[in-house]
């Protein structure tokens, strides 16, 4: 289990496999927390500048091993957890985190990587005082992504790297259901809270604010509006 959050500040993230809605969802409720006058940061998985070339290249290549890619992803959360979320969360500020430690034990326990080692990189990560999960079907969140006018899906999403199938949309799915099976052992594992992501996007995001209020109950953050690291 991970520690409780220490630090003075608030720590809520999101997951969910990929098409599950969990961005649209935290963008909203950063624009929310904003219009509320609090101090928030937002925080996106793989978007460390230590390393992005790095994973960058070895995706281009498709050089990458489920250890390699595995290690690559934890330097770069560790990278903005010590530069950015730290300093900011003892500080007072709502950091909102777009995946956590917890797409990790997803995704690559379902490449094969151990379970315990896994843990073990992201041990010095607190435990959030949310985490949301976003659950939907699993042909729900494949339509959504083949279906939108977003490029095609890439070949480390979709799990090609695995040999699932020499189908991208067949291995996506077969992959996302592996790392979708990772997530609901989770919800008893570490206390996610789990939303029905198939509902319209303002009831999730009606019951987002209403979780999130109850976190934020009687609790005073730093007292200077501070609006950072905003959603693109």
């Amino acid at each position: 289990m991970l520690i409780p959050n220490p630090y003075k500040g608030k720590l809520i993230v999101v997951e969910g496999i990929d098409g599950s809605g969990k961005s649209t969802q935290i963008r909203l409720l950063y624009k929310w927390l904003l219009a509320q006058g609090r101090s928030v940061y937002f925080s996106e998985w793989n978007s460390s500048a230590l390393v992005k070339s790095t994973t960058r290249l070895g995706k281009k290549e498709r050089v990458l091993t489920p250890a390699t890619f595995s290690l690559l992803q934890a330097t770069d959360f560790a990278d903005r957890w010590e530069n950015n979320i730290l300093p900011l969360l003892k500080a007072g500020v709502i950091v909102l985190a777009d995946r956590y430690a917890f797409t990790a034990f997803a995704r690559d326990v379902a490449r094969g990587v151990d379970k315990s080692w896994v843990r073990n990189l992201y041990s010095f990560a607190p435990m959030p005082d949310l985490a949301l999960y976003f659950r939907v079907p699993l042909e729900t969140a494949v339509d959504r992504i083949t279906g939108g006018r977003r490029a095609r899906i890439k070949y480390y999403e979709a799990g090609m790297d695995l040999g699932l199938s020499d189908n991208r949309v067949v291995s996506f799915q077969l992959f996302q259901q592996r790392i979708m099976e990772e997530y609901d052992g989770m919800v008893a594992e570490f206390g996610l809270t789990a939303v029905d992501a198939t509902l319209p996007i303002p009831e999730q995001q009606k019951h987002v604010r209403h979780i999130t209020q109850e976190i934020l109950k009687g609790w005073q953050g730093l007292p200077t509006p501070q609006y950072q690291g905003e959603p693109k």
